[in-house]
């Protein structure tokens, strides 16, 4: 997919009615209900279950995510150009980059290793249920996945979820991922390990509308420059 086509798509989702969150009747009402809260059913449709996946996604229970972290667009100041990807650490959102002063809005979670980066890189590539190699220093730390030195097969417990974007410095590997999570409550949260997570139905959506070699920012403090 072009870096047009993504955008034409991006348009279209925001004229069907996303908006930024102060004024988005759909979050308000979501927020409003809580804790008992119902949802609205745009969102329940947006994290349904999603069966024709390699591996089954069931739904999100949205009752146990923050409705911020709902997918939206949103109006978002940046020198950044239109397909830029801006991983927002402290806050633990993720934007891509619209034109016009807006954005798509992620929310994410945040782990350990999601901490120790920040800069400019690219999306070197992309891949659809990938395995997952834990690093000798964590097989170190957690004797308990050593079976996984080799690699864990793809499926709903493999830690990079439905996707994973690789995230490279030229053409050197960060390490770094963006990749989806079944533990949906966890989106919003500085969590125990990984990097960028988002819900799989997140992933899925962000994968399908970015190309390879993306440009992406990834902020450490809330300035709003690298």
């Amino acid at each position: 997919m072009s870096r047009r086509t993504a955008l034409v798509g991006l348009g279209a989702m925001a004229l069907a009615g996303c908006q930024s969150t102060g004024n988005n009747p759909r979050i308000q009402a979501a927020s409003a209900t809580a804790p008992a809260r119902v949802i609205d059913p745009y969102y329940l449709q947006m994290y349904a279950a999603m069966p024709n996946e390699k591996f089954p996604i069931p739904a999100v229970d949205l009752r146990r995510v923050d409705p911020i972290y709902f997918r939206q667009v949103v109006p978002y100041r940046t020198q950044e150009r239109a397909g830029t990807l801006v991983v927002d650490t402290p806050n633990r959102f993720l934007y891509l980059v619209m034109e016009n002063g807006q954005a798509l809005r992620y929310g994410v979670g945040i782990g350990r290793a999601g901490f120790d980066w920040g800069g400019r890189a690219r999306i070197a590539y992309k891949r659809a249920w990938p395995r997952w190699t834990p690093p000798a220093e964590m097989i170190a730390r957690q004797p308990e996945l050593e079976p996984y030195r080799n690699g864990m097969e793809p499926g709903l417990q493999n830690p990079l979820g439905a996707r994973a974007l690789y995230i490279f410095e030229g053409n050197r590997d960060t390490i770094y991922r963006i990749h989806g999570t079944m533990e949906y409550w966890t989106i919003g949260k500085a969590v125990s390990s990984g990097c960028v997570r988002l819900m799989n139905q997140d992933v899925i959506d962000l994968a399908a509308r970015v190309p390879n070699d993306t440009p992406i920012v990834v902020l450490q403090d809330n300035s709003g420059v690298v």
